[in-house]
């Protein structure tokens, strides 16, 4: 039963509050945007809020509020179109027409900012297959939109959060035996997408120490904008995306972008010196970087793209570059930096 003392929308913010990050996580991973999971999870509190008379207490706060949140999803999924990452889209470009055109039949995956929003590390419970932090890396959330959407919910749900197939079963009002056959291909479905290792386990391998030398090499590199640098610290098959650009480069390509385009001549001032900033933060558990570049007319450096790195080892596999400066604020990333 609810508790008596939940008589105001204010009662009822406290009472949700605890789950909030948890249950926006869980949204993003569902919908594979931040934009679509704000949208998601206020509208399953609406609906929390107005159906807070009829909860009878047979199942935890936490599992009835998760069943609202996954069927707000579901009814989201079928109004909006899929979204991927541009190597998902279509076959890698030639490098000499430049970053390309947005998508237009869909929209991309968008990175998570899992600091601000509180993604813990570790599993949610002993019994999920997925740590916390590697369900909201690029290639896990690109691997899942591949999904039909009850598979989706199912693998998210036992996988991720760990939830019994019994109680898969009751958030989408279905049963145990339909519960494990979607899970049975869902599994087969996403392990053809993941890569063999995750971030996470690759970051741990590193070390922290490691991970911080790559970095400071990196944030170097682009503000000085030197291909030579960047391409010592690619792995062999390395690629760059720039979603919502459709146009992504692989191998000796990449380096043919960051000369005619990322590193091309109109960000120098007189005197050769490179007008970028880099400021390094974390995405969907990765080492990512806000860059900013000079805008003359307002004398000051403006946001223009969120960089998220894949790692292989300790080279960099892919740069998948957000070409969306309204991400910044979400990462706590500042509006500009002065001259």
């Amino acid at each position: 039963m609810v508790p008596a003392v939940v008589t105001t929308e204010e009662d009822f913010r406290r009472l949700v509050e605890p789950h909030r990050a948890e249950l926006h996580a869980h949204c993003y991973r569902m919908l594979g945007s931040v934009h679509d999971a704000e949208d998601a999870l206020q509208e399953a509190l609406l609906r929390a809020w107005r159906g807070l008379s009829r909860f009878e207490g047979r199942s935890s706060l936490r599992s009835w509020l998760y069943r609202i949140a996954t069927n707000t999803c579901l009814d989201l999924i079928k109004r909006r179109p899929k979204r991927v990452l541009p190597l998902d889209y279509a076959p890698a470009a030639d490098p000499h027409g430049g970053p390309g055109r947005p998508l237009s039949e869909t929209e991309g995956i968008e990175p998570y900012p899992h600091e601000p929003l509180g993604v813990p590390d570790g599993r949610a419970l002993p019994e999920a297959r997925y740590e916390q932090r590697e369900s909201v890396e690029l290639a896990f959330i690109a691997a899942l939109q591949h999904l039909p959407a009850s598979q989706r919910a199912v693998l998210i749900l036992r996988e991720v959060l760990g939830f019994s197939a019994r109680e898969t079963a009751a958030t989408l009002d279905t049963t145990t035996a339909a519960v494990n056959s979607a899970l049975q291909r869902a599994r087969k479905a996403i392990d053809e997408h993941l890569p063999e290792r995750t971030q996470q386990a690759t970051l741990r391998t590193l070390g922290d120490d490691a991970v911080r030398a790559l970095v400071e090499r990196y944030v170097e590199a682009w503000e000085r904008g030197d291909v030579d640098a960047v391409a010592a610290m690619l792995a062999e098959d390395a690629a760059i995306a720039m979603p919502p650009m459709a146009s992504w480069f692989r191998g000796p390509d990449v380096l043919v972008f960051l000369r005619d385009w990322a590193f091309s001549g109109r960000l120098y001032n007189a005197v050769g010196r490179r007008r970028v900033r880099v400021i390094p933060t974390r995405a969907s558990g990765q080492p990512a970087f806000g860059t900013y570049s000079w805008d003359p007319e307002r004398e000051r450096f403006l946001p223009t793209v969120l960089q998220v790195l894949t790692l292989q080892g300790d080279r960099i596999e892919e740069i998948t570059g957000f070409v969306s400066p309204e991400l910044f604020a979400r990462f706590g990333l500042p509006a500009e930096l002065p001259g």
